[in-house]
């Protein structure tokens, strides 16, 4: 292993809009609902030493220091043509087709819609908890979207924590082994409403034009309040053209999130692209009790918003558009309702918007991005934050967060000379670091994970050790 990102490991960085539904960040409801008491210590330190707040809420910032970096004067070919014959996962793939984020953060991304846990947790009934559930776990896949730079793979014993007071929950991940690459993750709601945890380790294949992401490992989210677990793995990503032309992301496949305690499953299909793109971005499924009787239908698009009506009037309707009723004919979702040589893979062009079936209930919808993301590398608002390095942190973080990367932080910055080097080096350090525990015969011990069983799979899984937010870092290993 020449230490350099491989070609594979660097498309799992394309496992790539902001989506909200009736709360957004901004929404002054959420702290309400979820009456996160602030005065409990996330070991961020003195109060007198937190960043600029307005009217109780931390703010962040809205840009990025500096924006994307052109990628018009690279191309995959270039560099691959020159690799005949070579290992395919040896290559060294260019900092521009990066983008200023460690994959640890890329997952952080998942607890952007985490107003619907805390909704699902507020529902008296299975089958409502079920469709936030499932709303979750099809917005956490939204911010993908036209997401076509790879974040930066993790150094081995990296971590990255997150806490939002305003949004009621912490987060912590740390880069658990490096071949294969593992990525460990736990968040719990500082309401003690639920948990959420997970390992991901995609397994990657390319077919010539394209790279697929297959997901590996299982994803837990714990109701605690209903003594309820739901488990479910993501969907395959597939990143398009990566050679030549321009790059587009489908995910497809089958998605079941069971209730671990009621036995009712919800079975959501992400359709391929299909001829003419008629499929692109379409999800379809339904939630059945564990006698497999289905309770109620879902339909949307995972890029812009998910709706679910009663199955009765979900058939009816589908029986009069086979027979071609102009009474039944749904209507466009017009966003008025709030939520809650190489021949290339041609980019679909965006079809008509969801169609809404009459008597249908909006369960999520997307929310649009800033009007400068396409500068700063497709990203969401509330991705834009994830590196920000507020005045004060570098006291109160673990030594190995990534955003006390230099390689991450360059580019961030602009300087992408700085970051190449930086990148270059923190690589020579990893594998000196590995030559040397190969020498001494001695094994990475991770910090803050522990491989087990999943409590409620039985799967071998990557679980929480506990006591990060405690902030003893003695025994954090030296990465950067």
């Amino acid at each position: 292993m020449n230490g350099e990102e491989e070609f594979f490991d660097a498309v799992t960085g394309f496992d790539s809009e902001n989506s909200s539904g009736e709360f957004s960040e901004a929404d002054p409801r959420v702290a309400g609902v979820m009456r996160v008491d602030t005065s409990r210590s996330n070991g961020i330190g003195k109060v007198g030493e937190r960043p600029p707040r307005e009217n109780g809420i931390q703010k962040h910032r809205t840009s990025l220091p500096a924006p994307m970096f052109t990628r018009s004067d690279f191309s995959v070919w270039s560099i691959l043509k020159k690799c005949i014959g070579l290992e395919l996962s040896k290559i060294t793939m260019p900092i521009a087709f990066n983008e200023p984020l460690s994959f640890l953060q890329r997952i952080t991304e998942y607890m952007e819609h985490v107003y619907l846990i805390h909704r699902a947790s507020c529902q008296p009934q299975a089958l409502e908890r079920m469709q936030c559930v499932a709303a979750f776990a099809v917005s956490a896949v939204a911010s993908q979207w036209e997401r076509t730079g790879k974040p930066f793979n993790p150094l081995l014993g990296e971590t990255y924590e997150l806490i939002r007071e305003d949004l009621g929950f912490r987060f912590i991940s740390e880069q658990v082994s490096h071949h294969p690459p593992i990525s460990a993750f736990y968040s719990e709601g500082l309401n003690q409403d639920f948990l959420f945890h997970g390992s991901i380790y995609p397994k990657l294949k390319f077919w010539g034009k394209s790279v697929e992401a297959e997901p590996r490992g299982t994803i837990t989210l714990e109701l605690l309040k209903h003594n309820e677990a739901y488990t479910w793995t993501n969907p395959t990503c597939c990143v398009h053209n990566v050679i030549i032309g321009k790059l587009w992301i489908e995910q497809y496949g089958t998605v079941e999130i069971l209730n671990h305690r009621t036995g009712d499953k919800c079975v959501l299909h992400f359709k391929p692209c299909g001829l003419f793109g008629k499929e692109l971005h379409k999800v379809e499924g339904h939630i059945q009790d564990k006698n497999k009787k289905k309770l109620f239908m879902i339909y949307g698009k995972w890029t812009e918003c998910l709706w679910g009506i009663d199955p009765a009037a979900y058939e009816s309707y589908k029986k009069r558009e086979r027979r071609g009723d102009p009474l039944s004919k749904a209507q466009p979702d017009d966003s008025s309702q709030k939520a809650d040589g190489d021949v290339l893979d041609a980019v679909p062009e965006a079809q008509e918007t969801v169609h809404v079936i009459p008597g249908s209930k909006l369960l999520w919808r997307v929310n649009t991005r800033p009007p400068n993301s396409a500068q700063m590398y497709n990203f969401t608002s509330f991705t834009v934050s994830l590196n920000e390095l507020q005045s004060g942190m570098e006291k109160t973080l673990a030594p190995t967060d990534c955003r006390l990367r230099p390689d991450i932080r360059g580019m961030e910055n602009g300087d992408m000379d700085l970051a190449s080097q930086e990148k270059e080096r923190l690589e020579e350090k990893q594998r000196e670091a590995r030559r040397e525990r190969a020498t001494q015969e001695a094994e990475w011990q991770t910090r803050w994970f522990h491989q087990g069983s999943n409590p409620h799979t039985g799967t071998p899984d990557w679980l929480y050790t506990g006591g990060y937010f405690e902030r003893n870092f003695s025994r954090c290993p030296d990465i950067y």
